[in-house]
């Protein structure tokens, strides 16, 4: 078996070679898995990105509730009050044997933040990120000016949009719903999501509309160039950093913070590579629009990260990381992108604030100890030869991938030095493993018993020691043997 790790992409079993399937699955069989199990939990660990339906509508028309209903459980936050929800939350779902993620998007609430620039937030989310889109009017309202505005908004976008006429809670209802069939989306789906009530039909035409798999946004057709987002906080010198890569004013850059309204995607060569780059930060923020903006603004943000294949987190040095940083951060992470954190404005720093900056980074930045860290000047170009060379390090960690071979070898010499702990008299044990994918690198590992979160850390942290993984999140499955003989 080849034990050399490396970026091959896989076959008909996922990523695993045929003589390395077998040699897996016969080991797989010995410990007293099913084979059909093992399959199961590999397709799954290393399906890589799930198609994305996003929830959209104005405020209180019933999204969350729409949700809980498609997810089969409470866990979007519903309240009898329009604008509940904020941020864009994520959950997975499956219906007729087909998995999928769906985003409750807040409404849009005109008299904080203005229709116009509302309604292109949530277009702008349904463009970028979704593959089909659920809008959500409600049926015993009729279709209202800000309908109409979002219709011609998803139209344009040209994405599959299932039109769900909410609130249909009895046959007197349905004519409502009927009515809607002026706004020219196609058939409106009379949908109670408080009860249930035809939600059902409605996911089915939500199939239909969803791709198999989805398309991948990020630039690695033959030929294309890498895309690089880059995030952080407004006026942390995105726009700056931008214009000094290139080597031109590119950007308008303005101390306001929120001068950048649209991403711009930027084509630069560096180091005999081209890149595309993706300038994204929020709009202008004034008081009293503040949470409106960063509204807006984190969907954009969301947006690109979304399509980047790396994502280069900026911090402002001469401030302390704040809880908008990490989120940030989290967001990059969550969605399975390589990571670059850039510290910018380094050349203001003294030596007291550089020496309180690293105990900093040390306690508010210890969950991505892993990523490369450039400390650069936007301003001057001050280290800026060093921003490439830590990308081409996270897209090399989030594209690697070790041989099962190597993988149980590895595993199995763990397990021996560091047993799982005793709990409730027994001890569960991981016994073999393989890598399900890459871009993030993902494992699937199969145990004797439950492994806590500790140790599952503990494996990430050992896993990082040994094959590297720079610059990139891992995602690691647990499947439990059931209990069952083992098989000789």
């Amino acid at each position: 078996m080849n034990d050399q790790i490396d970026s091959s992409s896989g076959d008909e079993h996922g990523e695993l070679g045929d003589a390395e399937y077998s040699e897996f699955m016969e080991l797989a069989t010995h410990e007293g898995f099913d084979p059909e199990e093992i399959e199961g939990a590999i397709d799954e660990a290393g399906h890589g990105p799930l198609p994305v339906l996003a929830v959209v509508g104005r405020p209180n028309v019933g999204k969350s509730t729409l949700v809980n209903r498609i997810i089969g459980r409470r866990e979007a936050v519903v309240q009898d009050k329009p604008g509940v929800t904020r941020d864009r939350v994520t959950y997975e779902a499956e219906w007729a044997g087909r998995r999928f993620k769906v985003v409750d998007t807040g409404g849009w609430e005109q008299d904080v933040l203005g229709l116009d620039a509302a309604v292109a937030a949530q277009a702008e989310y349904a463009i970028e990120t979704a593959d089909a889109v659920v809008f959500v009017v409600d049926s015993t309202v009729g279709a209202t000016d800000t309908d109409e505005a979002v219709v011609k908004l998803l139209r344009r976008a040209g994405k599959p949009v299932v039109l769900c006429a909410n609130k249909v809670d009895g046959q007197s209802g349905e004519a409502d719903a009927t009515a809607l069939w002026s706004l020219g989306l196609g058939e409106p789906h009379p949908v109670s999501s408080l009860h249930g009530r035809g939600t059902g039909d409605m996911l089915d035409a939500v199939l239909e509309a969803l791709p198999e798999a989805p398309e991948q946004t990020f630039g690695t057709a033959i030929g294309g160039p890498r895309r690089i987002a880059l995030i952080g906080r407004p006026n942390v010198g995105k726009s700056s950093l931008l214009n000094k890569v290139a080597g031109e004013e590119r950007v308008v850059v303005n101390e306001i913070a929120g001068t950048t309204r649209d991403p711009v995607d930027e084509l630069i060569e560096l180091g005999g590579t081209v890149w595309k780059f993706v300038d994204t930060a929020g709009i202008r923020r004034r008081v009293h629009l503040q949470e409106g903006a960063d509204y807006y603004a984190s969907l954009r943000t969301a947006a690109a990260v979304e399509k980047a294949e790396v994502a280069v987190v900026l911090i402002d040095t001469s401030e302390s990381i704040s809880v908008q940083d990490q989120r940030i951060i989290t967001m990059a992470v969550d969605a399975g992108r390589a990571l670059v954190v850039a510290f910018n404005k380094w050349d203001t720093l003294d030596e007291e604030r550089r020496y309180y900056l690293e105990r900093e980074i040390e306690t508010e930045l210890a969950q991505i100890a892993w990523a490369p860290r450039v400390n650069v000047s936007a301003r001057t170009g001050r280290h800026m030869e060093r921003l490439v060379p830590a990308i081409e390090t996270a897209l090399q960690g989030w594209e690697t991938r070790v041989p099962t071979g190597r993988l149980n070898a590895f595993l199995g010499e763990l397990v021996a030095g560091h047993p799982h702990p005793i709990r409730g008299g027994k001890q569960p044990r991981i016994l073999f493993g393989t890598q399900a994918g890459t871009r993030p690198p993902r494992f699937v590992l199969f145990a004797s018993g439950f492994i806590e979160a500790g140790y599952r850390r503990f494996v990430e942290r050992r896993l990082r020691e040994e094959f590297g993984f720079e610059g990139t999140p891992i995602h690691i499955s647990v499947r439990v043997r059931e209990k069952r003989g083992r098989k000789k």
